[in-house]
């Protein structure tokens, strides 16, 4: 089943409360409610975040980067996205504090159309600054522009894979020579430990694009079977 078909069925079953897996997972929009998320200094989000008629959540306006309040291990995520027109964004994981700053390792959303000269490691799905794709057999399938599209994160056991609309662009393992090396050449080299830490926060970024989520579903995957 194709992960946008699989995010539909996820979410019918979660409503009904009728699939035992579907229970493992969390609503992080439950109620169109912000209450899972906090500003970095902890305070409540009070602007830029909002949730549309159709109950999507909206970043219009500056609004700051979002953390879940609670942090995260292993885990499987499930999300669906809609970016403006030239616009950039992400949902970044395994967020910790480095000095003054809040990193981690991040799930790419831009229009990538609008930036044909970006290094492709900033392209939509890959693991930003780090990889583009892991494999050139593995190709990013593009839905119309303004189209809902679907993402997917799984970390467990050191394994990190990224999906976009149903299609595997990113299966990486943290504790890997290749791992190290793409951390070396990137911005965030020189940060201990960046991007391998086993716990951390989710965020969703605001680097001043509209950018839309709904349907944001995740399951802890800590002491779980390995997701296939």
């Amino acid at each position: 089943m194709k992960s946008g078909s699989w995010l539909l069925f996820l979410v019918a079953a979660i409503l009904s409360g009728t699939d035992a897996l579907a229970q493992q997972y969390t609503n992080l929009l439950n109620n169109r409610s912000l209450a899972q998320w906090m500003l970095p200094d902890g305070a409540d989000i009070q602007q830029g975040w909002t949730f549309d008629a159709d109950g999507s959540l909206h970043l219009s306006g500056k609004g700051n980067n979002i953390l879940t309040r609670e942090e995260f291990g292993d885990f499987d995520l499930w999300f669906e996205y809609r970016i403006s027109d030239k616009g950039n964004s992400g949902i970044k994981y395994r967020v910790a504090k480095y000095g003054n700053q809040w990193l981690g390792l991040e799930y790419q959303i831009q229009d990538d159309a609008a930036f044909p000269k970006m290094a492709a490691e900033h392209y939509t799905a890959s693991v930003y600054d780090l990889f583009d794709t892991s494999s050139p057999i593995l190709q990013r399938n593009y839905k119309a522009p303004a189209a809902w599209g679907v993402g997917r994160v799984i970390v467990q056991r050191h394994r990190i894979r990224h999906w976009m609309n149903g299609n595997l662009i990113i299966d990486e393992q943290d504790d890997s020579a290749r791992f190290a090396e793409a951390i070396q050449n990137s911005k965030f080299r020189g940060q201990e430990n960046f991007g391998r830490n086993q716990q951390g926060r989710l965020m969703l970024t605001d680097h001043g694009s509209e950018v839309w989520y709904r349907n944001v579903y995740i399951r802890r995957l800590d002491g779980k079977p390995l997701v296939p």
